[in-house]
């Protein structure tokens, strides 16, 4: 009586394991969330009623002004009518994955990539093949290069800017390399860029997509990590050979993203105080990640490696005797302490063995601590 497609449908590990980790003896590690004390007040009071009746697809102008101009600073010459507005960012992958994929098309992704978007695109029926990363976090152009040759992918998806879950940043150097070789193969990206502006030791570099000369690309990015996530509201920009379809995409799917919610997040970006709202989650989520940092090195110097994650809200470890994480979080959530096991976040979960996320944005500094030392006790046996 479904569709063959519900066959591919899975869960998110991620929202089952935050759900577990919802008493308040857990130390967790385990989300994405941001730190509720950042979390901005929500004063709609002065919302206009005509942001009571049905909007536009494609977005408030407002909004996709200010999101056209923001891009254009960090390199991405657009302008609005390439933006469309969404109902988080995780929409972008949705209608992506309707644009592109069928059953058994092949798709390319970093290795390990976003659990979420490994979701979608296997409920859609991609062949998904992963590029690892090097032991720096970075991507190797020529690697990728033999990969589009031998895979011949419908688009790859890429997290240059603090990616999740490995933290990595691919220097600049490396992204137009990495653009060179899209541009050669004429092969579409899809760059997620949702934690750029939680950047702690200096911005991070211009989008890979403001390196393409000629290759058709979607960039997205979200409000999720600096404003309200309660609201939902993300964007996508595309080259204009893509955007018509995305648009007719989204209009079948929910119509228009929510109005208030657009409102609200135009008048944070327009608002001068802005710039000092950024600065202040950069030092907060900063504070968070060097006491982590601290931490880890008390008790997993001689259990893992992993890279100061210069942005972004994960720790990326590799254990250096290598487990099952899925089955050491069964014994850690007995032991009130909750993290990501490393391999949902590859195509092949095996070639995940012996990795694990840790968040540091939404545990309090003095948890930290314990919680990590509760982890390595486990992991020690």
């Amino acid at each position: 009586m479904f569709s063959e497609r519900i066959q591919r449908l899975s869960g998110s590990l991620i929202r089952e394991i935050l759900a577990a980790a919802q008493r308040p003896e857990v130390i967790s590690f385990a989300g994405g969330l941001p730190a509720s004390q950042c979390l901005p007040e929500l004063d709609l009071g002065s919302v206009p009623q005509s942001l009571a009746q049905y909007g536009t697809t494609e977005g408030e102008p407002e909004l996709r002004e200010a999101i056209a101009r923001e891009a254009n600073k960090m390199g991405i010459a657009c302008s609005a009518d390439q933006v469309l507005v969404l109902s988080g960012s995780q929409q972008a992958l949705d209608l992506a994955a309707k644009l592109f994929v069928d059953p058994g098309t092949p798709v390319l992704t970093e290795g390990p990539t976003y659990l979420a978007a490994l979701q979608v695109l296997k409920l859609f029926g991609a062949e998904i093949h992963a590029v690892p990363q090097h032991a720096d976090g970075s991507l190797d152009a020529g690697e990728f290069g033999a990969a589009i040759d031998r895979v011949r992918p419908a688009f790859s998806y890429l997290i240059p800017s603090f990616q999740n879950p490995s933290g990595a940043c691919y220097d600049e150097a490396n992204r137009k390399r990495l653009a060179e070789v899209l541009d050669t193969a004429g092969v579409p990206v899809f760059e997620d860029d949702p934690y750029r502006a939680l950047s702690y030791d200096g911005e991070a570099p211009a989008p890979l997509v403001s390196h393409l000369k000629k290759a058709s690309f979607i960039y997205a990015g979200s409000f999720s990590k600096t404003l309200v996530p309660g609201l939902r509201e993300g964007y996508l920009i595309a080259s204009p050979d893509l955007y018509p379809y995305l648009v007719k995409l989204k209009q079948a799917a929910d119509l228009h993203t929510n109005r208030i919610g657009q409102w609200y997040v135009a008048r944070a970006l327009n608002d001068p105080g802005y710039a000092a709202h950024i600065d202040k989650l950069r030092a907060t989520y900063r504070a968070g990640r060097d006491v982590m940092q601290d931490a880890l090195a008390r008790h997993f110097s001689d259990l893992a490696d992993w890279q100061l994650p210069r942005g972004g809200l994960f720790f990326w470890l590799t254990l250096k005797t290598p487990q099952d994480t899925r089955k050491l979080l069964a014994r850690a959530l007995e032991h009130n302490v909750a993290f990501m096991p490393g391999e949902p976040f590859y195509p092949k979960p095996e070639d995940g063995i012996g990795h694990l996320r840790l968040n540091f944005s939404h545990t309090a500094p003095e948890r930290i601590e314990e919680g990590i030392a509760r982890l390595a006790a486990l992991v020690r046996g």
